[in-house]
């Protein structure tokens, strides 16, 4: 809506977009946190008890702003809003679990990611078609195969996104990291001018995130917020229209929370109890709890690889 006020002001549109989205996130959240779960702790985290007591699922807050914000400043498309209403989506099924004293089991969560997955994979495929960049290249799938590729991305990017909501910081940092990759990409083949708009509006609410949740934490985005996030870079990604830079621009999300899904798999489909037994994960435990690394140690270097990561992807891309 303001986006039609301000037509033909750019400067201007950016200046008061920029400023009510982050103040306006912080002040959400200051007056909003009391009303949060408080988290129980987690027993098989490295330093897991400390989290106890503080506001948790503050994903709830954070991805609501998000969507009121997109509604106010992003010119949406049909398109767009199907996402937003996938996200949020994401972000109520976090929050429930955030919320009940019982956790989801891992098949109700499943079911759930998958109805998400497809919904986004559909509603890109239906909209934009099959065609995909890879470097300088592009090339057509096939509609089932394409479909199917961007199921597994979605699913894969709100576990890993989630497994790696661990420490003070980590999850916020990379996530800004890689969502600022496939906005440049974004911004410099002019793939969705609006959904880069969207995507900044994420970095911008995640920046005022983290103003409360830099170690040591004032407030957890739960799974209310990291299931939501992965949403978010998975959508980022497939409007890059180079869906393969995600294993790039988020390689730290990936190997931090995907190493405990492959462990996890092997593990219990393949019987291979050793498989992978002397690495914790998420690996960020692995970094603390083996290599001896402190949690400012552990989320400066992980985004520090990630930058350089995203780098990489923004300019493979011709």
């Amino acid at each position: 809506m303001i986006y039609k006020l301000l037509d033909g002001y750019t400067g201007l549109f950016y200046m008061i977009f920029i400023g009510i989205s982050f103040f306006g996130t912080m002040l959400a959240f200051g007056k909003l946190m009391r009303l949060l779960p408080k988290d129980h702790g987690r027993e098989f985290a490295v330093n897991g008890a400390l989290s106890e007591g503080k506001p948790r699922g503050a994903g709830i807050i954070l991805i609501t702003v998000f969507v009121l914000l997109c509604a106010l400043f992003v010119p949406l498309s049909g398109e767009l809003i199907v996402y937003l209403g996938l996200i949020y989506l994401a972000m109520i099924t976090g929050y429930l679990d955030d919320a009940s004293e019982v956790p989801w089991g891992e098949l109700k969560k499943g079911i759930l990611d998958m109805v998400i997955s497809i919904g986004v994979s559909v509603t890109y495929y239906k909209v934009n078609g099959s065609e995909i960049g890879f470097l300088s290249s592009t090339f057509t799938l096939p509609a089932p195969v394409f479909i199917i590729l961007g199921i597994i991305l979605v699913w894969a990017s709100i576990n890993v996104t989630n497994c790696s909501d661990g420490i003070d910081g980590l999850c916020g940092s990379m996530s800004i990291v890689s969502i600022l990759g496939a906005y440049a990409v974004i911004r410099k083949t002019g793939a969705d001018e609006s959904a880069g708009l969207m995507l900044l509006t994420c970095i911008i609410v995640l920046l005022a995130y983290l103003w409360y949740n830099c170690k040591p934490s004032k407030l957890l985005m739960g799974d209310a917020g990291s299931r939501a996030l992965g949403v978010i870079i998975a959508i980022a990604f497939l409007k890059t229209s180079h869906p393969f830079l995600f294993l790039v621009g988020a390689f730290m999300l990936i190997l931090d929370g995907g190493a405990g899904l492959v462990k996890l798999s092997f593990i219990r489909y393949l019987r291979m109890k050793n498989f992978m037994k002397d690495i914790r994960t998420p690996i960020h435990d692995h970094m603390r709890k083996n290599q001896g690394w402190e949690d400012s140690e552990v989320v400066t270097r992980f985004m520090i690889a990630q930058a350089f990561l995203t780098l990489l992807a923004v300019y493979a891309v011709g």
